[in-house]
């Protein structure tokens, strides 16, 4: 057989961690691969497809071809994804049923307890004041994977009369006439606000509202309910308004329930790839065979 090659495609920044060996999720692929005798190449982005008899690996999005997966950060660090699409909806999780029957309630609370001491530390609920709402981007668009546009989800959630908080995604550049809607949006509600930061504001939220947006994860860590307005890889938990509809859902999801803890458990210490774990060679090589890879 002749030898296989893994091209690892890495924006400047993460080829300069990985040459200096302190990015750890890429040295744990390279140490699967290299364990089944591939060559590996840490090289930069491009749109082309894999030469013949070489794989690829891009981040977060590139060029589709059975040749070639994407890796995804799983909202979390050490927790990663390597799937054959980019997004995140359409990954074989967002499918799958979660049962937290079968998951371990002490083991999932103590995982919950250190991740939010981890990512959220010194941060606490406190008496819901607010609906949090926090946007991503192209706000005046209904995307594919959207029920309604953003902007049209602000004017749904502020119509309840609760007071909202609409937060701007600080990675989005927006463009003037997006503004322009959110502001009259203001102007017609006296109970919306624009701007704020997401996470210091998710502690004192009654519930979140959002397309798909990863503030949904932060929600669950604080056992806040979350309504999702688009498809996602973490809508087993939510209320979706593609099932039950914008009005029914709003109305519902204040009082909404769940096992955030077992959740989370499941999402990401069985789900996704930890870097971190004495077995995260073993997933990522599960991960790469999908689709046929011959690794």
């Amino acid at each position: 057989m002749n030898e296989m090659t893994l091209q690892i495609h890495l924006d400047d920044p993460m080829r300069a961690r990985t040459e200096s060996g302190h990015f750890n999720f890429i040295n744990r692929v390279r140490a699967a691969a290299e364990s089944k005798g591939w060559q590996v190449q840490i090289l930069p982005e491009t749109a082309d497809p894999p030469a013949p008899g070489h794989f690829a690996l891009h981040h977060m999005s590139g060029p589709l071809h059975r040749r070639t997966k994407v890796f995804r950060r799983c909202y979390y660090y050490p927790y990663w994804h390597i799937e054959t699409v980019p997004q995140r909806w359409r990954w074989p999780v967002a499918g799958a049923k979660f049962r937290p029957g079968q998951i371990d309630g002490p083991d999932a609370r103590r995982f919950i307890h250190k991740l939010r001491q981890r990512i959220m530390p010194g941060l606490t609920p406190t008496e819901p004041r607010h609906v949090l709402i926090p946007l991503q981007g192209q706000l005046t668009e209904t995307r594919s994977f959207q029920t309604i546009s953003p902007v049209e989800m602000v004017a749904a959630v502020a119509r309840t009369a609760k007071r909202c908080i609409a937060t701007l995604h600080p990675n989005e550049t927006y463009q003037p006439e997006e503004i322009a809607a959110l502001e009259a949006l203001a102007h017609q509600f006296p109970n919306l606000t624009i701007g704020g930061d997401s996470r210091a504001l998710l502690a004192g939220a009654e519930y979140v509202a959002a397309q798909n947006s990863s503030v949904a994860m932060d929600a669950y860590l604080l056992a806040r309910p979350v309504v999702l307005f688009g498809q996602s890889d973490l809508h087993h938990i939510a209320v979706n308004v593609a099932d039950m509809g914008v009005d029914e859902a709003l109305d519902y999801v204040p009082a909404h329930k769940a096992d955030y803890a077992k959740y989370l458990y499941w999402r990401l210490h069985e789900q996704a790839i930890d870097a971190m774990a004495p077995y995260a060679e073993e997933r990522i090589l599960k991960a790469m065979k999908k689709g046929g890879w011959p690794i």
